[in-house]
């Protein structure tokens, strides 16, 4: 025994050695560099790389003040009266007025890329952050910008950081939202995030605690963008489908919640992360109801049924999941092959809203006009009773 005790501690000796080798490095002779094949790199990018080998945290993280400045030169955001202090002042904080008679209204999002061309990319955050503010009814006012681009030359982080800002950049001033600021940092992946105000009267706010029994459920575009990436993400999904899902994600929601107001609309939210159940079920509960969906009817993007089927879910479907509880008689339900679908996480999604029953085919039409093709009424709005408050039919 003494013996086999003898030859354990010397192998750990041996392997304590061996990988000493690769955490003992020796050090590097000042101003050595290692050696490369020639014409593998210009001058140029060999300086750059050699001082800046190591990248650090906190704000030693922040994107190089001179592309920083380069980009920033490259953006033109719309201009406000009442922005005071904007993006083209030297200060450390936007200064921003709130008109006469208004509330302000705050929101921010934020994630990582769901494709890989930064200006697409930012288009869909652009509008995914909006959503929030048209789904309360009220009109864009301004945005702060807190952006991640991956580690690289500064050329290329400058080039990345313009791509992204500017598709953000179009869609905020199409809604009049007003670029006044913001944060650049470096990371391991590309992602863009939000912060955004908008204005609104104070007796014209949506909220979701307006539905009432006889209001019929208007949803403006069709689901299924996480199973639909969750596929894409592992080659298994169709070419036309996730450009029908991009298309879906690039359409703004701000005529789309001006054709709600038109009509009367009673309550509204924007369907994005929860997935649609999760949304309706906080409506429902704000606003002391029940709901009855037709799942027949609640639009589907083209080839997630497909996606879905396959079991090629989004890794936060099944934290949605777990509202099931939600719904009654949920293994009846749960046959249909829509039914998972209703917990699918959506990015820059539709936008839902209580219409009132007299007006909500005129509200359809208005919004097929507008071009939100799938809009549709999928369901209808019920007194609160003792059961589990969605009814799927």
């Amino acid at each position: 025994s003494f013996g086999g005790a003898a030859v354990w501690r010397w192998k750990d000796w041996l392997d304590r050695r061996f990988m000493a080798r690769y955490s003992q490095l020796p050090v590097m002779a000042p101003g050595s560099t290692p050696a490369l094949e020639p014409g593998l790199a210009s001058p140029e990018v060999l300086k750059e790389i050699s001082t800046a080998a190591m990248r650090c945290g906190g704000c030693g993280s922040k994107v190089g003040a001179t592309p920083l400045e380069r980009v920033l030169d490259q953006l033109r955001p719309v201009r406000r009266d009442d922005v005071l202090i904007g993006l083209e002042s030297p200060d450390d904080a936007a200064v921003v007025t709130v008109p006469p008679g208004k509330v302000q209204v705050r929101t921010v999002d934020a994630f990582r890329a769901i494709v890989n061309d930064p200006f697409v990319f930012g288009q869909i955050t652009a509008n995914h952050c909006l959503g929030d503010i048209f789904a309360m009814g009220a009109e864009a006012q301004t945005a702060l910008a807190v952006a991640t681009v991956p580690f690289g030359l500064d050329t290329k982080v400058e080039d990345t950081l313009v791509q992204l800002l500017t598709g953000a950049v179009g869609v905020l001033n199409d809604a009049g939202a007003a670029l006044v600021g913001g944060h650049t940092s470096e990371g391991a992946d590309l992602a863009l995030g939000l912060s955004l105000t908008g204005l609104s009267d104070p007796d014209a706010l949506l909220r979701k605690s307006g539905l009432r029994p006889g209001d019929r459920l208007v949803l403006t575009k069709g689901i299924g963008t996480g199973t639909l990436f969750a596929a894409e993400m592992r080659m298994r999904a169709k070419g036309r489908w996730i450009d029908g899902a991009i298309q879906a994600m690039r359409q703004s929601s701000r005529a789309a919640a001006a054709a709600l107001r038109r009509h009367g609309a009673t309550a509204c939210t924007d369907v994005t992360g929860f997935g649609l159940l999760g949304h309706l079920v906080e409506m429902t509960k704000a606003s002391g109801v029940d709901a009855r969906l037709a799942l027949s009817s609640v639009p589907v993007l083209d080839g997630a049924l497909e996606t879905s089927g396959a079991g090629l879910l989004s890794s936060l479907h099944p934290h949605n999941v777990r509202l099931r509880r939600a719904v009654a008689d949920v293994e009846r339900a749960a046959t249909d092959p829509r039914y998972p679908l209703l917990y699918d996480p959506q990015t820059a999604g539709g936008l839902l809203a209580g219409v009132p029953a007299d007006r909500a085919d005129a509200c359809v039409d208005d919004l097929h006009a507008q071009g939100y093709d799938q809009a549709v009424v999928i369901g209808s709005v019920e007194p609160r009773g003792d059961a589990a408050p969605i009814h799927v039919e």
